[in-house]
Order: C-alpha cells, then structure tokens, then sequence
C-alpha cells in the first residue's frame, strides 16, 4: 500500500519541490499552505507521514505537530526549519517530532531521513513486548509503562529506547544506532545521537524509571537496570 505524506509548506516554489520529488519517491502526497488546512486534511485522510515547515503563517509548526500528534494515531513527524538553535530542536521534540532537518538542505537527505523513519516499525517486529524491570515496553501499541505509570515519547525516542532495551546491558555502538534509526550516516550528524539519548534520559528522570543510559566514551550507549 503507498504511504501518504501530507507536506505543509507556505513557499510554493518549495511545496512543489518537495510534492513533485516525494512523488517521484513513490508517497501519495498532498500539500497544504498552513496549519488549519493540514489539520482539516489529517481529519479525512490517515497520513503516515507529515512533513511540516516550522515557519507556517497563523499556527506555527510546532503546534501544529503537537496538534497532528494527538489527533493522527501513529504518524510520523519530520520538521523543517531554517533555524540551527539547539532550543528549538528541543522545541520540535517537546512537540513530538520525531525527527527535524535544517534549511538548506539536500532532497537525498529528506529521502533519507523518511526512508529511516519507514524502517523503524520493523524493528523488533517478531516480539510483543519487552521488560527492563518495572520498565514495560509494548510493541504492539508502541507504549512504554513504569511502575504504572506511562512515559510519553516522541516515535524517534522509542525506538531508540526500545533498540537500548533489546540489548540490554550491551553497549550499542553509535553507528549501529545510526543504521537503526535513520538507516545511514551518510546525511546524518552523529551528534544526532547524542542529542536523542539526552532526550530520553531527562524523560526516564521524571518519571523515576529503574533504568539508566550509560555512555562508553567513544563507542556507544548502553541501558543498564537500577538495583531496587
């Protein structure tokens, strides 16, 4: 079945880019100028994909993610921004993106990132659910549980605690979550990876989780259970 990606972008010579190589791509995709078009749209079409501009007139993207993430069960988010700040690639993922790419870039990289964010439901598809002690993940519905209590994760951040938890107590190489998550590290910063395993480390802290990431300086990251 072709995935659909709805593309929200106000420049039109870009929206026509992005629509016309998406196309080309294989997606089914439509485009929207603004924030209540593409809230409209998601209403009647179950996209799997959004591509959203952070610059958008009246809704700025990042509510607009927070908007498509609680309405359109299981879609992934990819933003766009012209800005480099590191306070708002953290705005971005506070909203639930789950992956950002800064203006200018390469349509190979876009390809790229949205073929990564494709692979990511395939992994650990053979299992229902994993367990860290009290920390419960579930594949199926794609939620994750402490002692009762959930923890709420972009799809980027579970699926790189949920590739920590299926070789727990081993350290994962940077590049092997690199090849996991985003597929290549041709386009990709590795730094990338550190910035996501900070993410969820601040998250399992609020919620007390009996779990920690360690780094292996110069290797990788590894999740390791927390003696009661």
């Amino acid at each position: 079945m072709d995935l659909r990606i709805l593309v929200v972008e106000d420049e039109p010579e870009m929206a026509a880019l992005l629509a016309r190589g998406l196309r080309h791509e294989g997606y089914v995709v439509d485009v929207a100028d603004n924030g209540i078009d593409a809230i409209t749209l998601s209403n009647g079409e179950p996209y799997d994909i959004a591509v959203l501009d952070v610059m958008l007139p009246g809704m700025s993207g990042f509510e607009l993610c927070r908007r498509l993430r609680e309405q359109v069960q299981g879609i992934a988010i990819l933003l766009l921004t012209a800005r480099d700040a590191v306070d708002d690639r953290i705005r971005g993922l506070d909203a639930g993106a789950d992956d950002y790419l800064t203006k200018p870039f390469a349509f190979a990289e876009l390809a790229a990132r949205l073929r990564a964010l494709r692979r990511r439901d395939s992994i650990g598809a053979t299992r229902l659910d994993l367990d860290v002690g009290s920390l419960h993940i579930d594949l199926i519905r794609r939620e994750i549980t402490c002692a009762g209590r959930q923890l709420r994760l972009s799809r980027t951040e579970f699926d790189l605690l949920r590739l920590l938890a299926d070789n727990v107590d081993r350290v994962v190489p940077r590049a092997d979550i690199l090849e996991s998550l985003w597929g290549s590290a041709d386009h990709i910063d590795a730094n990338i990876v550190d910035q996501y395993v900070s993410y969820v480390r601040r998250k399992l802290d609020a919620v007390e989780a009996p779990v920690r990431i360690t780094t292996s300086r110069g290797v990788g990251f590894q999740l390791v259970a927390i003696p009661s």
